[in-house]
């Protein structure tokens, strides 16, 4: 059984920064796309950043400009880099990955920004 790790969440004020990161425990193979979600309280699931697997990403207009997702494929491990953090940020942050057979999810991370 695979399982999805995430890492990096926590407290940080406006302006901050925070890399995420989601290792998976063994590889998976035919992976599509490799995402990050989030979910702040009382709102629905969005997508937040995307990468494919010939190395496309796409991005939530909200987060352009300020958050970068990356790969390491031979860590099986992906990344969110979040810069210029706002309070509306806030939320609970997944990793994604989609193969060809299933989805994969990890247990998500708290993100909180605030002064």
């Amino acid at each position: 059984q695979v399982q999805l790790v995430e890492s990096g969440g926590g407290l940080v004020q406006p302006g901050g920064s925070l890399r995420l990161s989601c290792a998976a425990s063994r590889t998976i193979f035919g992976i599509q796309t490799r995402a990050w979600y989030r979910q702040a309280p009382g709102k629905q699931r969005e997508l937040v950043a995307a990468i494919t697997s010939g190395g496309s990403t796409n991005y939530a207009d909200s987060v352009k400009g300020r958050f970068t997702i990356s790969r390491d494929i031979a860590k099986n491990t992906v990344y969110l880099q979040m810069n210029s953090l706002k309070p509306e940020d806030t939320a609970v942050y997944y990793c994604n990955v989609e193969s060809r057979l299933r989805a994969y999810w990890g247990q998500g991370t708290q993100v909180t920004v605030s002064s």
